[in-house]
């Protein structure tokens, strides 16, 4: 998978923004046609924020490799507002802690995750919309400490992986 392609989209201008259903549609279309088959629409206007904000649009077929954020440590916190996903935590060797469901609308629809614990997410549904927030300001080369027993996006055993990660949560959730 090139690095070429956006991984987010530019932040809506202006001191306040309004979240419309207009606006979702356009960062879903985008997700659809994205390689990664996801997409960021920050919030903030900069990557030096201290607050980072933003709708994170994921499809089913995406991989998200587990991650976690400890150097520097960032709690994150996310609310689904469409769709369904599976949400991760792993031990360090890999072993899956936690497998849940969290749905919009439903009686688990976000999670807060301390800094520094290994997690992923899975799309259950096409389209599936998240609020996503984590401290800032972002910098690519230590925003996050990738999984070292999980394939690495774009690789060819990621799609094997994405589907153990399925499996899993359909043997915990039958």
């Amino acid at each position: 998978m090139s690095s070429s392609y956006r991984r987010a989209l530019d932040a809506p201008a202006g001191e306040v923004v309004v979240l419309t259903r207009s606006l979702v549609e356009d960062v879903v279309e985008s997700s659809r046609t994205s390689p990664r088959r996801r997409i960021i629409l920050p919030l903030h206007k900069k990557e030096e924020e201290l607050l980072h904000r933003m709708l994170n649009v994921i499809q089913p077929d995406s991989y998200v490799r587990p991650h976690r954020h400890l150097d520097p440590p960032k709690p994150e916190s996310w609310v689904v507002l469409r769709g369904v996903l599976a949400f991760f935590t792993f031990e360090e060797d890999g072993r899956v802690r936690d497998c849940l469901t969290l749905e919009a609308g439903g009686e688990r629809f976000g999670v807060d995750l301390a800094a520094g614990i290994f997690h992923g997410i899975v799309a259950l549904a096409p389209d599936t919309v998240l609020f996503e927030v984590k401290n800032g300001p972002y910098a690519p080369a230590s925003d996050k400490s990738f999984a070292p027993w999980a394939p690495a996006e774009g690789s060819p055993e990621a799609a094997s992986y994405l589907a153990r990660l399925r499996e899993e949560y359909q043997r915990r959730h039958r």
